[in-house]
């Protein structure tokens, strides 16, 4: 079996250090280079073309996630694990910019070990509350897409019929305003119901404002 090769980026000597003691404990891993700076992690993974990068979010001049960046757009075949002390806001954009694992840096030496084999199979390795923010991201995003998707789906008519069921208006005085006839009113209400996924008046007039399809 080829050896794992390795890329440490961290600002810190002695987490380098560490890590480093950490990785030799493995006959599989090779350290393959060490860097204290982004742009470094850069200029090493063009190098020397590792297979794996642990690399620190926050160091000086180019930052762990514009390195990251760089690195997956030039050289996607290389991995990279964030080890950060803690959660950060960067980390979805992190992650969207190509990371395969986000881990914190009192990740157990087994774990950590696990993470780096787990990568180079093609499995991602994040900390539980990266996980947890994952799906709080990926639930907002689903929704905001759904509710996009609601509204898109309206016809002209409907999204007027809509609106005035938000301001109050009957079936008779839609179908007064709009000159249609209320079984008319009626078949556009059931359809508006079915696409933005609502069950009555309320909702719809709800979700219409929240839509900006009327102003209080």
């Amino acid at each position: 079996m080829e050896k794992i090769r390795v890329v440490i980026a961290d600002d810190h000597p002695l987490i380098r250090e560490g890590l480093r003691r950490v990785l030799e404990l493995d006959e599989n891993i090779e350290i393959a280079g060490e860097v204290g700076d982004g742009q470094g992690a850069i200029n090493l993974a063009r190098s020397l073309r590792p297979d794996i990068i642990l690399m620190d979010l926050k160091m000086p001049g180019t930052s762990g996630k514009e390195a990251s960046r760089v690195i997956r757009r030039e050289m996607p075949d290389i991995k990279i694990i964030i080890l950060t002390v803690a959660e950060d806001e960067e980390m979805l954009e992190v992650i969207k910019a190509g990371a395969s694992g986000y881990l914190l840096k009192d990740v157990e030496p087994a774990e950590l070990m696990k993470s780096i084999y787990d990568v180079l199979e093609g499995r991602p390795a994040f900390h539980p509350v990266v996980t947890g923010r994952l799906l709080g991201e990926y639930n907002r995003l689903s929704t905001a897409t759904a509710k996009e998707e609601g509204i898109s789906a309206l016809t002209e008519r409907e999204k007027e019929v809509l609106s005035l069921i938000a301001m109050g208006e009957p079936n008779r005085g839609i179908a007064r305003i709009l000159f249609i006839s209320e079984k008319t009113v009626k078949n556009h209400i059931t359809s508006i119901f079915r696409k933005i996924k609502v069950t009555d008046r309320t909702q719809a007039a709800i979700y219409a404002i929240k839509n900006n399809l009327v102003e209080l």
